[in-house]
């Protein structure tokens, strides 16, 4: 890890076509379901109003589903249940105490408290116990070479903004890099969300920003 470097929770969000739903601009779009948030919403019930069993703990479950379909809560159920045992996996074959590895995957799914919580090199070694390495020089400046063509690729520093897309050419086709996965030996898979852009008036007067995604998903390269 350089000391830019950073690790962060794995808590998951699930999507799927029983989500919640909120209106935007007049479209309608599913809401993802964060795994923790649904857990710290019942241990605030436990903890907060000591509501451990009975029909006051019912009654919480029973009113989150009313905003959340309980096909989405089992979804959300599967899912930790599914991070967990993949994190097991992945940290066996670092150089990690086996007693140590149920103390890094619970900070990481839930006790670091949010998804944008930062985990820097210091607190990885000697809190997580993880096997952290500092790059010397040459090594530091390859990896800086690698971030800035990745940095590049994805157009990082190059804030997605619709209206700005729209300005140039109505309606505008799109495809967006939006993650990397490269190896050596496995070359290259591409996150690539692709569709077309339009504007078009709402009844109330108000023009709205419509997108019409044809494509989102893998692709080798």
């Amino acid at each position: 890890m350089t000391k830019q470097g950073t690790l962060g929770p794995i808590d998951p969000s699930t999507n799927g076509l029983m989500n919640p739903q909120i209106n935007i601009n007049g479209q309608n779009i599913r809401v993802p379901v964060s795994v923790e948030h649904v857990n710290g919403y019942l241990e605030m019930a436990k903890n907060d109003f000591d509501l451990y069993k009975g029909t006051e703990l019912k009654d919480i479950y029973l009113k989150l589903t009313d905003y959340i379909h309980p096909l989405s809560l089992g979804n959300v159920y599967k899912s930790k249940a599914q991070i967990k045992m993949l994190a097991e996996k992945l940290l066996k074959y670092h150089k990690i105490d086996i007693e140590n590895i149920p103390k890094v995957i619970s900070f990481l799914c839930s006790e670091s408290g949010s998804h944008d919580y930062t985990i820097y090199r210091k607190e990885a070694k000697e809190e997580l116990g993880l096997n952290v390495e500092k790059p010397n020089e040459e090594l530091y400046s390859v990896i800086k070479a690698i971030y800035q063509d990745i940095e590049n690729e994805l157009e990082l520093r190059d804030p997605y903004n619709p209206n700005l897309l729209l300005a140039t050419k109505s309606p505008y086709q799109y495809s967006m890099r939006r993650a990397l996965i490269e190896s050596i030996n496995g070359g290259t898979d591409v996150f690539i969300s692709e569709g077309t852009l339009s504007k078009h008036s709402l009844p109330t007067g108000q023009v709205a920003i419509q997108d019409n995604r044809t494509f989102e998903g893998w692709r080798h390269e």
